[in-house]
């Protein structure tokens, strides 16, 4: 098995990173550290997953994959056009990064705890911490980028 033909996908139990064959994208694995057993349906995400106050630990901070968080709300015309862009990058890092987006207006806790003052905002997650933010949104070649010393 090589490398390009699979996916990388952190073991919810020990948090090691596991390959995953393409074609086993969507069943169940088994941590080669720890032995648990973990679905990889993850891999199989194309669309942005939206995040509350209530699943922002489970879909962000323990997701088998890096995430990156888009902060925005509906009124905001910035987020209008940065909101595509979310949504196209989602399409073409399906499977190696996961991303998550937060309305701000509906979700002031998870909002207040990481201080988004500003929106749009982005925020990059591996292993539950953030590993960068940046104000405003960023072309997906950029995104994949900031992405990449993650993967």
């Amino acid at each position: 098995m090589t490398t390009d033909k699979a996916f990388k996908l952190r073991c919810p139990g020990c948090r090691a990173r596991n390959r995953i064959p393409t074609d086993k994208a969507g069943q169940t694995a088994k941590c080669g550290k720890c032995g648990t057993s973990f679905s990889t349906a993850t891999l199989l995400e194309s669309t942005p997953v939206m995040v509350s106050d209530r699943n922002f630990e489970q879909a962000v901070l323990n997701s088998p994959l890096p995430v990156i968080l888009y902060c925005w709300a509906p009124w905001c015309s910035g987020c209008a056009q940065v909101g595509p862009i979310m949504d196209d990058f989602a399409r073409k890092a399906k499977g190696r990064v996961r991303v998550a987006k937060l309305n701000v207006d509906a979700n002031p806790q998870t909002a207040a705890r990481f201080d988004v003052r500003s929106i749009p905002f982005l925020f990059v997650f591996d292993k539950g911490q953030i590993k960068d933010s940046m104000p405003g949104g960023l072309p997906v070649a950029e995104l994949m980028l900031k992405i990449a010393p993650l993967l």
